[in-house]
């Protein structure tokens, strides 16, 4: 059986160390995980013309759009958010969508120490900002902070946020340093765009940090949070996550995740 990563750019992912890790710790000797470049526009054609042996697809940007059109079926939370990081082919055929990154965010942020009800900031508006909303709504906010530089990209979350059952809170770019005494900040902006905003932050008593970046490690924003002492989730524990989420479904037995966690540090050592 086969499985794959699709993404443009796709060489630098790390999917395939930790799903090949994953197959030899549990004994599944006859499954493989390659990366695939794939950008969005190409991604129907080639899902669709995949043969009976691939089982499943992880898909990282630009495709997660595209992942959810070309599913028969999808998942409410891959629905809600509007986009899907996990394709499993079913016995008829077809492709299901799920979002991972949802779970997986929820899991590594309970294991951080964020309560129930937690207040949420959330630093930019694109897709992973997506996920966090959702993720938010199942940590039980009500409320999230969306801080960004373009109002109109905060406007495209609102059905996001109305699906999932959150009021969205919009906030200007330049107030971003205000709003990081929230519980839970949440940076989902590109390598280098929260930088200026670490110099002026003041963490809250016992705010967590989850940055979506992980290559280089820590940001200014995840050293400025270390040095105060608070927790800080990075963008390779969300890695991982998502991945065991998405080896149970495409695999159909429990996922290994100490072998898989220990091959992706191994990886980054």
């Amino acid at each position: 059986m086969r499985a794959a990563v699709l993404g443009k750019p796709i060489a630098h992912s790390l999917s395939p160390v930790i799903h090949n890790a994953g197959y030899a710790a549990a004994g599944l000797d006859g499954w493989s995980y390659t990366r695939i470049e794939c950008g969005a526009q190409e991604l129907p054609a080639l899902v669709t013309g995949l043969g009976p042996e691939w089982a499943g697809l992880s898909v990282t940007m630009p495709g997660k759009e595209a992942a959810l059109a070309v599913a028969a079926t999808a998942s409410p939370v891959a629905a809600a958010v509007g986009a899907a990081n996990t394709l499993v082919r079913r016995p008829d055929g077809s492709w299901y969508a799920d979002n991972t990154d949802v779970t997986g965010m929820v899991d590594v942020l309970t294991g951080a120490g964020v309560r129930p009800g937690a207040a949420v900031t959330v630093l930019g508006a694109g897709g992973t900002a997506r996920a966090a909303l959702a993720a938010a709504a199942r940590l039980g906010a009500t409320t999230v902070t969306v801080v960004a530089r373009r109002a109109e990209a905060v406007a495209q979350l609102r059905p996001v946020a109305s699906a999932v059952g959150v009021e969205l809170v919009p906030a200007a770019w330049s107030d971003a340093a205000g709003h990081i005494r929230a519980d839970l900040v949440v940076s989902t902006v590109p390598r280098g765009v929260a930088d200026p905003v670490a110099a002026g932050v003041d963490w809250g008593p016992s705010t967590v940090l989850f940055d979506a970046l992980y290559d280089p490690w820590p940001t200014p924003l995840a050293a400025s949070a270390l040095a105060a002492g608070r927790r800080v989730v990075s963008g390779l524990d969300l890695l991982l996550a998502q991945a065991v989420g998405q080896f149970t479904q495409f695999t159909g037995v429990p996922a290994p995740v100490d072998a898989m966690r220990a091959a992706l540090a191994a990886a980054r050592r």
